[in-house]
């Protein structure tokens, strides 16, 4: 009966979960607690908000942490035919929040984006979970509509309608950084789908001039290009970010200046604790420690994207897609924001997955992770003619 249910007994069960993919993610989440709590601790004592505890942002990001470990290991029992299952209406329940997060006096603003649902002591972001939600979601209507996938109108179509709408929310609040990345998820399930090679290239045109005329017509995106091209231009005005974010990572040369020492961290660098992380990584631990997390990211993407193949080649469709859309969704979002911490993309609010203090994006992030070792586990018991 457990064997049936997918329950591996004896020696047999740690060989159950990737080693590969697992201690990458964990040694990203405590080396994130650490710089956290590192880069935040100004920012904590300075803060009339946080009682000035140094330790209020570790607390926090700690309890967030234990949270999505927790939530993660249950998920990691659900088979993911029952997440096939659930993935429109977990779809629909991600767009419900983010109209609701958009109802005045409703959904709370920080400088001037309206992101977050306040739940008493902490806040969600609606915006993380539908980044998760839109891999689910994309992954069973590619998985169901693998004939089509050659036609616009029954392929591309609905799927492409569907997210625009996604987008359109989340550019009204604005997230811009969270509309990249789900566009991204979606056209890269899409081409793994197999969908034409000329109308996927067609519409990576269109994309890419609808996000040009997207930052074209929005001053402040404008501002922000500007802002990347020549920081110095500008560096107490549109380029102050990104210009101690670069002095930030100069400090740092090789090995760095020691943990706990960033200057960049004391009130000069906006959003330390968050956005720009790797800053304050580069500057304390030096480009061997920037190295190192490159690397982790990588070799987790590496592993999901060898998951998603062999899971594609069990004939498990949807749960190789799912597998192969989180890589896409971190290897992208971490691109991005390391990226923007090192100059070579414009400014954008994207935080570094698994890292970056923020507990919707912890738990979004950590649930993820338990679907992909999820799907990796039902590969294995597959292989060994285990049902599950």
């Amino acid at each position: 009966m457990m064997r049936r249910l997918g329950v591996s007994q004896g020696a047999g069960a740690k060989q159950d979960l990737d080693a590969w993919l697992l201690w990458p993610a964990l040694t990203l989440l405590m080396l994130g607690m650490v710089m956290v709590y590192s880069a935040s601790i100004a920012t904590a004592e300075g803060n009339q908000f946080t009682g000035h505890q140094s330790t209020y942002y570790l607390v926090r990001h700690g309890v967030f942490i234990v949270i999505g470990l927790i939530v993660a290991i249950m998920v990691f029992q659900v088979p993911l035919r029952i997440w096939q299952q659930a993935a429109p209406w977990l779809f629909i329940a991600g767009f419900v929040l983010l109209l609701v997060v958009l109802i005045p006096h409703v959904g709370y603003s920080v400088n001037g984006a309206q992101r977050w649902l306040p739940l008493g002591p902490v806040r969600l972001q609606p915006s993380e979970l539908m980044k998760l939600f839109s891999v689910l979601y994309a992954a069973d209507y590619t998985s169901r509509k693998l004939a089509d996938m050659d036609s616009f109108r029954r392929g591309f179509a609905p799927l492409a309608v569907v997210m625009l709408l996604v987008g359109g929310l989340l550019l009204r609040e604005p997230d811009f950084g969270a509309f990249v990345v789900i566009v991204c998820i979606a056209m890269g399930i899409l081409f793994l789908g197999g969908i034409n090679a000329r109308l996927f290239g067609a519409l990576v045109v269109v994309l890419l001039a609808g996000f040009v005329i997207l930052i074209w017509t929005s001053p402040y995106r404008r501002e922000r290009i500007f802002g990347f091209m020549d920081p110095w231009q500008e560096p107490f005005g549109k380029g102050y970010q990104l210009s101690h974010a670069l002095i930030a990572f100069g400090r740092g040369e090789w090995f760095g200046v020691g943990l706990g020492a960033s200057v960049e961290k004391l009130f000069y660098l906006p959003e330390a604790h968050t956005d720009f992380l790797l800053a304050v990584i580069a500057e304390e631990l030096g480009f061997v420690g920037v190295l190192a997390v490159i690397i982790l990211f990588a070799l987790m993407v590496q592993r999901a994207f060898v998951i998603g193949r062999q899971a594609l080649k069990l004939d498990q469709i949807y749960a190789g897609l799912v597998a192969q859309g989180i890589g896409i969704w971190i290897g992208v979002q971490a691109f991005i924001n390391m990226g923007v911490n090192m100059g070579l993309l414009p400014t954008k609010g994207l935080t570094l997955p698994l890292m970056s203090f923020g507990g919707s994006g912890i738990v979004a992030n950590c649930v993820a992770l338990a679907i992909l070792l999820r799907v990796d586990y039902e590969n294995r018991l597959l292989m060994r003619g285990i049902s599950v």
